[in-house]
This record gives C-alpha cells, sequence and structure tokens, in this order.
C-alpha cells in the first residue's frame, strides 16, 4: 500500500463486528448458501468440460490465456485506455478519468443538474455501490432506483449485495414475499415465484419510460472500437442502457481489452464461472450513443492504480467479477457476504477492500479467510487469492490493526521451542485433572465460545520428540525407493505436542520402507501460524531455523502437508529479499515432501503390504472414509492420491465422502479468532461424514485430524478419527 489512503467510502456500512453477528443470526444465509454452492459447483463443472471439450483446451490453458491479455493491459493501462478513449469519442461517446469515488460522483449528479434529471434507472453495477453513487445523488435531489431485480429487492430492504453476481442469493423466497406484500400492498404466495416476478416488472417499467438517466456498469471496455460490453441475465441493463436520454457507465479501468475477440475470450469463461451457463441471456456492445441520446463513461480508479503498483497483488486487477471465488469459499458459505466483505464480497473482496476503502475496513473479514486455497482453482483469470490475502494481512500486521499486542507477543515467544515445551508442560500440569484419552475434557459450562462444541486434544506430558517410541528400530518389510536413504522426519509443532502418536507412526511407516529416519535436533515450528497472521518477522526466524535444522538430508519428510505448502510456497515469499536464504529455501523445496507424496511414490509399499486387518478388529474391516487435507487439494495438487494410497496398500474398499476436499473448518487462527465459522464449516463436514455410514475417518494433516476428532467427540458421534500414518502404520506386519 502507498501512504495515500483512499478516501473513506461515501455510504454507510456497519462495522464488521455488527455485520458478522447479523449474520450469524440469519439461518437463511447458512442454509440458503448451502444448497447455492452444492448446485452452483456441479454446473460450473459440467460447462467448464463443455468449454474445454469445445475448445479442445483445458481450464488452466484457457484462463491462461485470459490472465496474460488482463496483464499486457496492466503493463501499458495508460496506452490501452488512450486507444479506448480516441475510439470511443470518435464515435461520439464521452469519456470521463476520474481519479476518486468523490469525483465520480460530482461528476454524475452534475450532469443530472444540467440535463435536469431527476430520476436514474440503474442496472447492475458493482463500481456504483464501491462509489456509493445512489447517497451522492440522494444527496443531490436525484432518485435513483435500481431496477436489477436482486438489487431493487436490496434498495427496498435497506441492504447492499451480497455476491458480485446475485447481489439478494442471501434472501430465501418467503423474506421476499414478506417484503413484497409490505412494499406493493397487497399478499404475495412465497411460493408464486413468477407473481412476484411479474408484480417487480410492472412497479419497474414506468420508471423506465420517465427516467432521464439510466446507468449500467460495464464488463469490457474494448480498446480497438471503443466498445462497451455489457453481459447481463436481466434485460434491464438494456433498457436502463437504451430508454433514457442519457447512458452513463460507471466502470473501473481495469476492465480494458484489447480487441473484440479478447472480450469473446472473457465471455466464454465468464457465465460459466460466474452462474455455471454457456453464456448469459444478453451480451450487449455498444458503440457509441444511439441517435439524440448521450453515452458518458466514466472510468474510475478510486484505489486501482496503488494496487498496479502492488506487484504481490497487482494480477488482482484480472478480476472479470464472476463470483467463482465466493462460490467455492466454505466461510462465505456461513456467513454470506454483507460479513465476509465491504462492498466486494468473497475472497476478491479480501484483497481489494483494502485498496477501494483503506487497511481498517479490510482488517475485520481478514478472520474469516481459513487459508484452504480453493478460490484459486477455481478463477477464471488464475488470480493468486491465498497469497494475495496474506499479504493484505500483512500490510495490516505492520500498520498495527490486525495483531493485538497480546496476539504478536504469543506469536513471538512461539518461535522459540524451548518456551513452547515449557508452556505445553504447564498446560499438562494444569488440565491433568480433566485429561481423558486423547481429550482434555473442559465442563461444557466452562468452555470459551470457541470450544464448546470442540472438545479440545490433550497436551502431552512428553512430545513425541522426546519419546524413546520415536526412535525405535522398526524393520522393513520390502525394498523400495527409500531403502537406504536418509530421510530426515519433521514432526511439526501441533503435532510434536498434542498428538505424538502421528509422527510416532510415520515414523515407523518411513523404516518399514527401508528409510533410514532421523529427527533432527533443532527443528520446531516451520512458521507457518505466524506467516498466516501477518507476523513476518517472526515467520522469518522460525524458518531460518527450520532450514538450517533440515540440511544435510537426501529427503525431509513431515505428516503435515501444511508445512509442506508453507516450505514450498511460502519461504520464497518471506526470503524475497535474503538471497543466501532465497537460495537455502530453494534446496529444501527441492527434497520436502508430505508424507502420503512420498509414500506414494519414493517410498511405495508393494501393492496389499498393509492388508491385513487390525488386532482387535475381528476380522471385520470397519466402514472407511476420507477427508483431503483442504490445501493438499487446491495448491499441492494432491488430488485422490490419499485414497489411492489407502486402497493399494490396505486392499478395502473406502466409502466415498461427499465433498472430500472441502475445507473441515479448522483454518489455523480462524478456529479461534472466528469460531462460528469454523464450526459451520466443521458441521457441513460432520453432515457428510454422517451421510457416509463410515466408522473410521482418515485423514492426512494434523490439524485436521484434531479439529475433526473435537468435533466428533462434542457432537456425540461413533466415528473414530486418525491420520494417515496412524490408520496405516496400525497395520504393519509384526515380526
Amino acid at each position: 500500500m502507498t501512504d495515500r489512503e483512499p478516501p473513506p467510502t461515501p455510504h454507510a456500512i456497519a462495522p464488521f463486528a455488527v455485520r458478522y453477528r447479523a449474520a450469524l443470526a440469519d439461518p437463511n444465509v447458512r442454509d440458503g448458501l448451502l444448497d447455492f454452492q452444492r448446485s452452483w459447483k456441479a454446473t460450473r463443472d459440467e460447462q467448464i468440460a463443455s468449454v474445454e471439450a469445445i475448445t479442445g483446451r483445458s481450464f488452466d490453458a484457457l484462463r491462461g490465456e485470459l490472465a496474460e491479455i488482463k496483464d499486457g493491459v496492466l503493463a501499458d493501462l495508460d496506452g490501452h485506455l488512450a486507444r479506448f478513449r480516441a475510439r470511443a469519442e470518435a464515435a461520439g461517446t464521452i469519456v470521463v478519468e476520474v481519479a476518486t469515488a468523490a469525483d465520480a460522483n460530482a461528476y454524475i449528479a452534475d450532469l443530472c443538474r444540467q440535463r435536469g434529471i431527476t430520476l436514474a434507472v440503474k442496472g447492475k453495477s458493482m463500481v456504483s455501490e464501491e462509489i456509493g453513487l445512489n447517497a451522492a445523488l440522494e444527496a443531490a435531489g436525484i432518485e435513483a432506483v435500481e431496477t436489477d431485480l436482486g438489487e431493487w429487492i436490496l434498495q427496498l430492504a435497506g441492504e447492499h449485495p451480497s455476491h458480485l453476481v446475485m447481489p439478494a442469493i442471501h434472501k430465501r423466497r418467503g423474506q421476499v414475499a414478506e417484503l413484497l406484500t409490505r412494499v406493493v400492498g397487497r399478499h404475495f404466495d412465497p411460493d408464486d415465484i413468477p407473481a412476484m416476478v411479474r408484480s417487480v416488472r410492472t412497479e419497474l417499467r414506468e420508471r423506465f419510460l420517465t427516467a432521464g438517466l439510466g446507468l449500467t456498469g460495464a464488463n469490457a471496455l474494448v480498446a480497438e472500437t471503443g466498445t462497451v460490453m455489457l453481459v447481463t441475465n436481466e434485460g434491464n441493463g438494456r433498457m436502463s442502457s437504451s430508454l433514457p436520454a442519457v447512458h452513463v457507465v460507471t466502470v473501473g479501468a481495469e476492465k480494458t481489452v484489447p480487441t473484440l475477440a479478447d472480450a469473446i475470450r472473457q465471455v466464454r469463461l465468464l457465465a460459466r464461472s460466474a452462474t455455471g451457463q454457456r453464456i448469459t441471456t444478453y451480451t450487449t456492445f455498444i458503440s457509441g450513443p444511439t441517435p439524440g441520446h448521450e453515452l458518458h463513461i466514466v472510468v474510475i480508479d478510486n484505489g486501482r492504480r496503488a494496487i498496479a503498483r502492488e506487484s504481490a497483488v497487482e494480477s488482482a486487477l484480472r478480476c472479470i467479477r464472476c463470483g467463482a471465488c465466493a462460490n467455492v469459499c466454505p466461510a462465505y458459505q456461513v456467513v454470506g457476504g454483507h460479513a465476509f466483505g465491504h462492498v466486494y464480497t468473497g475472497p476478491i473482496g479480501l484483497v481489494t477492500t483494502a485498496y477501494h476503502h483503506g487497511l481498517e475496513a479490510a482488517a475485520g473479514p481478514q478472520s474469516l479467510c481459513v487459508s484452504c486455497g480453493a478460490c484459486a482453482t477455481v478463477c477464471p483469470v488464475d488470480i493468486p487469492l491465498p497469497a494475495q490475502i496474506l499479504d493484505v494481512r500483512r500490510q495490516i500486521a505492520v500498520r498495527g490493526g490486525g495483531l493485538a499486542w497480546a496476539k504478536r507477543a504469543a506469536l513471538r515467544a512461539f518461535a522459540s521451542r524451548r518456551l513452547v515445551d515449557i508452556a505445553a508442560l504447564a498446560a499438562a500440569i494444569v488440565t491433568w485433572p480433566v485429561q481423558s484419552g486423547v481429550f482434555t475434557r473442559i465442563p461444557r459450562r466452562l468452555a470459551p465460545r470457541h470450544l464448546g462444541w470442540r472438545t479440545p486434544p490433550r497436551v502431552s506430558w512428553r512430545p513425541a520428540h522426546a519419546r524413546p517410541a520415536l526412535h525405535a528400530a522398526q524393520p522393513p518389510i520390502a525394498v523400495t525407493g527409500a531403502t537406504g536413504r536418509r530421510v530426515a522426519l519433521f514432526l511439526q509443532c501441533v503435532a510434536d505436542r498434542l498428538a505424538p502418536e502421528i509422527p510416532i507412526a510415520a515414523a515407523r511407516l518411513l523404516r518399514a520402507a527401508g528409510a533410514e529416519v532421523v529427527v533432527p535436533e533443532g527443528q520446531h515450528c516451520c512458521g507457518l501460524p505466524a506467516f498466516d497472521a501477518g507476523e513476518r518477522d517472526g515467520a522469518r526466524r522460525m524458518a531460518r531455523a527450520t532450514i538450517a535444522a533440515l540440511d544435510g538430508h537426501d529427503d525431509v519428510v513431515t505428516p503435515a502437508p501444511s508445512c509442506v505448502v508453507a516450505m514450498l510456497h511460502e519461504y520464497e515469499t518471506l526470503f524475497a529479499d535474503e538471497p543466501e536464504w532465497r537460495d537455502r529455501a530453494a534446496q529444501l523445496r527441492g527434497r520436502v515432501h508430505d508424507l502420503v507424496g512420498y509414500l506414494s511414490t519414493t517410498a511405495r509399499l508393494p501393492r496389499g503390504a498393509l492388508a491385513q486387518a487390525v488386532a482387535g478388529g475381528g476380522g471385520a474391516e470397519a466402514r472407511v472414509t476420507v477427508h483431503r487435507f483442504c490445501q493438499g487439494s487446491n495448491l499441492l495438487g494432491a488430488g485422490d492420491r490419499l485414497e489411492r494410497l489407502i486402497t493399494d496398500l490396505c486392499a478395502i474398499e473406502l466409502a466415498p465422502l461427499a465433498e472430500t476436499e472441502v475445507c473441515c473448518g479448522f483454518g489455523g487462527s480462524t478456529s479461534l479468532t472466528a469460531p462460528e465459522v469454523s464450526h459451520g464449516i466443521l458441521t457441513r463436514k460432520l453432515d457428510n461424514v454422517v451421510a457416509s455410514g463410515a466408522r473410521v475417518l482418515v485423514t492426512d494433516n494434523p490439524g485436521c485430524v484434531l479439529h475433526l476428532r473435537g468435533g466428533v467427540d462434542a457432537s456425540g458421534l461413533r466415528v473414530r478419527v486418525v491420520h494417515v500414518a496412524e490408520f496405516l502404520a496400525a497395520r504393519i506386519p509384526i515380526g
């Protein structure tokens, strides 16, 4: 961010805490968005497969091409805007470039005054929401009426959009019927949606015919022809752009594309990503005003050039406002757009809000992101949203608005393994009276809000790194690619102290595959907790210690793929300005593996090598299902390798788990800072586990194990949750 902050949002948006509580109190949000996300994913995937078949190219190739086009525009934004302006003005269009929201609002209000306009009809425009245009026009004595069905409903309700494409997605039909009954003055049946739509059409028709100004957004500005491209599913966009004598387009400069062919490439992915359609109902191209009419295009900066100057977030300007990132976001499903965003909702809003409305507006919603990475997998312009969200968190932490002093101090203290060991021992002593098995059973009436729905794990008296079992000999059961290789086992700080059975089981498996397992003395934490919180100094200290501890080994393996994500993806960012450590981090990246990946490749045991029944199982295998660690699927490209490994080694049939790759809700600190979100996501996961009929749930990341295990216990479900290392090690033949 630059020192110059954008002006405050010129219209009232409640503080984050108020929006968050309101969203949690509305059951319509969670239930409605869950159904929507599931149906959208199915139709979106079908349409993406369709365009891949039509073009003979993969989604990654298609979005890479569109991203390259958008990046080319950003590299010469002034040049492309100048070409667009010259051609648009030659066709009779008036093009105005403004720096701020206030400038844009003043221009449009002055235009209305000059033309004697007192009524404006508006097609859907998120930019107009961004600049607070409705409030500005109202202050100037001009009535602005939303004509998009969802936007009009929200205008009547006094609300802002909760989604980039479907603004009223959080509303259920009963709520809409009640609202229309109150406004229109006659009863509406909530099950008669066509009657409600007809009524809205009737209410708005007279406004279209009498309005002096029509306002729309734009999906693209075509530089080669001076054309505005407008993509909508309702005819109100064309009504707003063609019936009033004056048409105003509000648009960000980043919407420019070089050619009409590029605009069509955008259309190809936009509808499929936004609504799961092959193409939207209306795709309109406007090249100059119709005779007797005026066309004004107001090109707005409002923080966009500040984004363009920041290499870490510049690609956020590729965004084509499809909303796909929100459609797969598990946290968005729980609280919806009003809590999750400011004006721009979903993961993209966590990035751009900081530049359009200031860091303070962006700070609160940061706590909702579980860093699952799903948003990056569906973005049609390949924006690395997970990394950009973390960069905004860093900016917030640097400014002091994101981390309370206590949290900052705790993260810095966590960098010391000795201090953590002392704190863990103290916690074990204090909680000893309420420890039971793998849990710490705090009485429900005493449990804070982040523990009442999830039984916390037991803090071990002896961490894994201090247990002889970690170093116990295990004869190999086969010759593999790991035979004779010196493998450093990275324990992971959470598993080391809260689930020591996991790294111990991992060590047994690696030795069974013939590896020489060593446990480096200096290891502690990879730095991920501090990095996720935006505390980069603490993250760097822990990352340096980790790199130093893991030097000198053939391979590095950990039962925590979250740590692999940090080492593969985050260390490069951490050491961007430190060449020596950047090079050492690059060397580590070439040697580090998560346990499942290593067992699936280098240390691959023969098929059926672990097929024997578990002792005490009576020869009958319990029904087993699998939850994939979300970052493994979304950032490491793991796919179904966890299922394939278990099926291959154990010769068992797994029960399918719906939404197996969707986050379980742990999300690191999210389960502490936004426990209601974490609980909501966990509930979705456990409902799927129950539906699978499984009695054993296997996953591959320690954080997921502890979170799911605690949720299962608190819910009273009869499901055993284990790490894949435990599941497989229990089947190693004895003798």
